[in-house]
């Protein structure tokens, strides 16, 4: 998956943030919506569009976007 599909599909798992505020420097964790609930539906997102599967250890080790799809496209 390219970098900028996947941005866009990590900004659908935020309902409440606008899709222009996240970049590949957003440090998700730290939007206002973030929670486990969201960390699921990354998981989920992961599994069932890209093939793979992450941990919720995985996800809180990425600080960034970026971090993370960089962490996902190495499985």
């Amino acid at each position: 998956m390219e970098f900028n599909l996947f941005i866009e599909k990590i900004a659908n798992q935020f309902d409440d943030t606008d899709a222009s505020e996240i970049t590949a420097d957003t440090e998700y964790q730290e939007l206002d919506e973030w929670s486990s609930l969201t960390a699921m539906s990354i998981i989920a997102f992961v599994k069932t569009e890209m093939g793979k599967t992450i941990t919720g250890r995985e996800i809180r080790y990425a600080k960034t976007v970026k971090d993370l799809y960089n962490l996902i496209m190495a499985k």
